[in-house]
């Protein structure tokens, strides 16, 4: 599977990767996810891979999914967050989402879904937190919100030295906002008020982090994750000191950055 060239720059240790379509940067995005697991899986290893879900991850998944060579025997499947109180069925439900975006498309050996619907929500994060340090993910894909969160970490609950791993996150109005922009729910007032999510700090110990950010509503994020200073008013500025994280954009949404690809590139 080939992509077209990208154009590359870094910010801090962040590199980015600009292509023509939201349909090239999710293949290159895929590839880089295959190469790795390829990486993790020699000798019959198995590796935990932590996956995003929204409208940022349909390119990246549906060229990942289609890949015939990555050995999903050996992969064992988490995801970042889910509505509290949601039904797995609903249509907004990220658990039903990785169904039909990934588990029922490929072999995976093993996934285990965020459990939004439980009675002790409480314990349901500590048993999630429990799964994800036995296994130790060493890829994650992931996206950055509109208003700049990683999961569902809003710039209010944002926490760079989260004592938990998993937690329930009170989901702020551009954060709701954005789901009903991408369609999966009809008004605001359908949005949950609160979700299960990996913390900061869960994310940032995968070695590895691979960042898709597809689309025009994206492009102002993208210029203030490079240009802002690093603070939980943008949770996803911290993503310049991770040491090996790459986001990759499109046309739409590397918009903003002509000032900054030129300077770069003088």
């Amino acid at each position: 599977m080939e992509t077209t060239q990208a154009r590359l720059f870094q910010a801090g240790t962040l590199k980015f990767e600009i292509y023509e379509s939201r349909e090239a940067a999710g293949k290159a995005a895929a590839l880089a996810a295959a190469a790795d697991i390829r990486r993790h899986t020699q000798g019959g290893k198995d590796v935990a891979v932590i996956f995003a879900t929204g409208a940022s991850q349909f390119a990246t998944l549906e060229a990942l999914t289609s890949m015939k060579d990555v050995p999903w025997e050996h992969v064992i499947g988490f995801h970042m967050d889910e509505y509290q109180g949601m039904s797995p069925d609903h249509f907004a439900s990220f658990r039903r989402y990785m169904r039909e975006k990934l588990v029922e498309r490929v072999p995976i050996k093993e996934f285990y879904g965020v459990d939004g619907s439980s009675n002790d929500p409480e314990a349901a994060c500590r048993d999630y937190a429990a799964k994800l340090k036995a296994a130790n993910p060493q890829l994650c894909l992931l996206g950055i919100g509109e208003n700049g969160h990683l999961a569902f970490n809003d710039p209010a609950i944002a926490d760079f030295n989260d004592p938990l791993d998993v937690k329930i996150a009170d989901l702020d109005d551009e954060c709701r906002a954005q789901q009903v922009a991408e369609g999966w729910f009809p008004t605001l007032a359908d949005v949950p008020e609160q979700a299960i999510t990996l913390t900061i700090p869960t994310l940032f110990r995968v070695p590895k982090l691979i960042v898709s950010v597809p689309g025009s509503r994206k492009a102002n994020i993208v210029r203030r994750v490079i240009e802002d200073a690093i603070s939980t008013a943008v949770p996803s500025t911290l993503l310049k000191t991770h040491p090996d994280a790459t986001v990759y954009l499109d046309n739409e949404s590397s918009s903003e950055l002509g000032d900054i690809l030129a300077a770069q590139h003088k």
